[in-house]
């Protein structure tokens, strides 16, 4: 479903993505992880068409980001880690407004903003204005808005960041739930909600990567000594892999 190969993005003197190539398989959650600065961000914005790469290639359901960019964004539903929500608007409205932007009108529109209301738990305070809503309850209208359109890839850049742990399990829950039906790519530096939702985990430092693979492929490639008895030894915690690939 998503295919990025040698992806180089630079800034000056300063090359905040160095050659990165990874694939995601339909149906997966894909755990994007990285200590802060290491480029996950910048990644997800070049996959979104925000921001051009200075060289690489990527592909969404075949479409090349760069040369057919209304072809990606038709498939990819984007939450950005600051929700682009606006305050002083009603959550039925700020849904109906992101799904006339997306092509969405008449019956259809009405439709598809009751749908991901009812998905992501928002129908309770769909009338409600924005800017009064908790930061949960927000967090869960930006993922709405990034599901208008059923859009075949879901990219969610630090969905849980700021939420308190029963808003963070709610979310992962929603999270855990899109799977199979959406392609999904979760970035974010909380290990326990990679360990809980991903399928495949990709980790990056310094913009570069550093793993990628499976959960049980990391705690095997980086389980303790083999003991007396010829027993493996025991599997590392996903936090201790992570630091030590981030620590250098």
């Amino acid at each position: 479903m998503i295919e990025v190969s040698h992806l180089v993005k630079s800034y000056r003197d300063l090359k905040a993505v160095q050659d990165i190539s990874f694939t995601v398989q339909k149906g997966e959650i894909f755990g994007f992880l990285g200590p802060n600065g290491a480029g996950k961000t910048t990644t997800m914005r070049i996959l979104t068409g925000v921001m051009p790469p200075t060289s690489g290639t990527a592909r969404v359901a075949g479409f090349d980001v760069f040369e057919q960019p209304m072809e990606v964004k038709r498939r990819i539903g984007y939450l950005p880690e600051t929700p682009p929500l606006y305050p002083d608007m009603t959550v039925r409205a700020y849904l109906r407004f992101v799904a006339e932007i997306k092509g969405l009108a008449g019956p259809a529109r009405t439709r598809d903003v009751e749908r991901v209301a009812a998905q992501t738990n928002c129908t309770a305070y769909i009338e409600r204005v924005i800017g009064n809503l908790s930061k949960g309850q927000r967090q869960r209208v930006g993922i709405a808005q990034a599901l208008l359109g059923d859009p075949e890839v879901l990219i969610l850049d630090e969905p849980t960041s700021g939420l308190d742990p029963a808003q963070q399990r709610e979310v992962r829950d929603l999270i855990k739930g899109l799977a199979g039906k959406h392609t999904i790519i979760l970035s974010t530096h909380i290990l326990p909600e990679v360990q809980a939702t991903c399928q495949k985990v990709l980790i990056i430092s310094s913009g570069r990567i550093v793993a990628n693979d499976t959960l049980e492929g990391l705690q095997r490639a980086h389980a303790g000594a083999v003991t007396a008895d010829g027993q493996p030894g025991p599997a590392p915690s996903l936090e201790e892999i992570f630091l030590k690939l981030t620590s250098a």
